[in-house]
């Protein structure tokens, strides 16, 4: 049987129009008491809620990461005088064949009771609502990129070849051209010698060529429409951008300690502080946080035997941002991430090197935010500076083990 390590406790198994509560009370040494209660999750009744484990002296409460439906239930009930712990739906799944609503609260408060769950990290409220406004604007960013998609294809559909003669045909001279064309109006030689910019000057020719097309009412209907919600996507963008500086001002220093490390920029800064905020106390340390993160590997031993397998699935907003970085880390020139990048990408491919890279950033990330410290650029020779040492210590450890036994060694000169 396993000790019990709480005397009150709660465990609330947590759905979209009703919370059930369990609640665990009595010595560690006897078999507790067990009251169950139902609430509803209108705001009201969760607070009927908080009540009613205050009343009953409950010094723990727990609950599983359910979707979305348990941030209403936190939001209210942080504010009572119990600790809560959001517990990962995976780590505290019941035996099958006892599956219901109750069984599930009260499963939760017996694992409690025994100290077995482990509570997930829970972000502050200004930490929560600038993770709300990056995680928005990745998606505006998607939307944006899948209208430029849908006009890339409407033109090739009305043979407009613009995309053979412009790297970028949403730069500025592709948006003038696209917007006459949106407007239905006639793009003349004259138009492009004057209004296109750099090298697309002296291209005037093979450009007046390739808007010859087949263009229909119905391409001109189509590209308006995406045209149209580009542009509000971009302004969305901005204004998401401005809000999140907004966000940021309290915290400058801390994205511009971020931004001394190769492959971070302000803007995958300001996301790392939005997943995983300022206060390094709330992880145990930095293989913590890579194994929250998701950028660790994975561990599969059987038999003495490790086997290979999949990186752990963790925080993916984290961990896709951190490849970004790592993939610009590894095209910097002279620097210990760059060596670590092009040092393992021979044996274990690009993929697999650059999730280590992510792996060794996030590791920074945690000190410098833990230690409010600049990142020390150590240089590229720090790799192989570090093998030569682990080598020698190797050697002399080697070398002081046979003296020990007897052994004379004889150094080379």
């Amino acid at each position: 049987m396993i000790e019990a390590v709480l005397e009150r406790c709660a465990g609330l198994d947590v759905h979209q129009e009703m919370v059930v509560a369990c609640i665990l009370t009595g010595a560690l040494s006897e078999a507790p008491k067990k009251e169950l209660q139902s609430f509803g999750t209108t705001t009201k009744e969760l607070i009927e809620l908080g009540n009613w484990l205050v009343s009953s002296g409950c010094s723990h409460v727990a609950m599983e990461s359910t979707g979305v439906y348990w941030k209403p239930v936190w939001n209210v009930l942080e504010a009572f005088d119990f600790e809560m712990l959001l517990a990962n739906a995976h780590h505290i799944k019941n035996l099958p064949g006892r599956k219901t609503d109750m069984k599930d609260a009260e499963w939760i408060a017996k694992l409690l009771r025994s100290g077995l769950i482990e509570g997930s990290f829970v972000p502050s409220a200004e930490v929560r609502d600038l993770r709300d406004l990056t995680r928005y604007r990745k998606k505006l960013v998607y939307q944006a990129t899948a209208e430029k998609n849908r006009i890339h294809r409407i033109l090739q559909d009305a043979n407009i070849k613009l995309t053979s003669f412009m790297s970028d045909v949403f730069g500025v001279s592709g948006r003038l051209l696209l917007e006459r064309l949106v407007n239905g109006e006639v793009i003349t030689l004259e138009f492009l010698q004057q209004e296109m910019k750099g090298p697309l000057k002296h291209k005037a020719d093979q450009l007046l060529q390739s808007v010859q097309g087949r263009i229909r009412c119905h391409h001109i209907q189509m590209m308006r429409y995406s045209w149209e919600h580009l542009l509000f996507l971009e302004q969305a963008i901005v204004q998401v951008d401005e809000q999140i500086y907004e966000r940021l001002k309290d915290r400058r220093e801390t994205v511009e300690l971020l931004s001394t490390i190769p492959g971070i920029n302000e803007q995958s800064a300001s996301i790392i502080i939005a997943e995983i905020g300022t206060d390094m106390a709330q992880f145990r340390d930095e293989h913590a946080l890579a194994a929250w993160a998701g950028v660790c590997p994975g561990n599969f031993e059987s038999a003495g035997k490790k086997k290979r397998t999949r990186v752990r699935s963790g925080n993916s907003i984290l961990k896709a941002i951190l490849c970004e970085c790592a993939w610009a880390a590894a095209r910097t020139r002279n620097t210990r991430l760059s060596a670590r990048y092009w040092s393992l990408v021979k044996r274990m491919g690009k993929k697999k090197a650059l999730v280590a890279v992510a792996h060794t950033i996030l590791k920074i990330v945690y000190h410098v935010l833990a230690k409010r410290q600049s990142y020390i650029e150590l240089g590229a020779e720090y790799l192989e500076q570090y093998r030569r040492d682990k080598q020698e210590r190797l050697q002399t450890k080697i070398i002081r083990d046979l003296e020990a036994k007897g052994f004379v060694i004889t150094r080379p000169a």
